[in-house]
């Protein structure tokens, strides 16, 4: 799956793209230069971040769904509880 933008998101890393650079590297990015890097980012990088992020959220998952017995379980038949038998008084 392909890892897209939206054109606000776009437009703020572009502009982080271009800053970063400044201030780290001392170097300007133009905008040809800023898209060129994003787009390969996007290509190159994103999709091992975003593998990770799925394989972390189905462990996360997987834990909650092994203890979903013992987290979501509600006792059945409890209003007579065991050992309290009903004595009716007798005459």
């Amino acid at each position: 799956m392909a890892v897209t933008l939206s054109d606000q998101a776009r437009t703020q890393i572009l502009a982080s793209l271009k800053r970063y650079s400044m201030e780290h590297l001392d170097h300007e990015l133009d905008d040809l230069g800023a898209r060129l890097l994003l787009d390969f980012l996007l290509k190159e990088v994103a999709p091992s971040i975003y593998n990770a992020a799925i394989a972390d959220a189905q462990a996360f998952l997987r834990d909650r769904l092994a203890d979903l017995e013992a987290t979501c379980y509600e006792p059945e038949f409890t209003y007579w509880a065991k050992g309290a038998s009903v004595r009716r008084k007798r005459d």
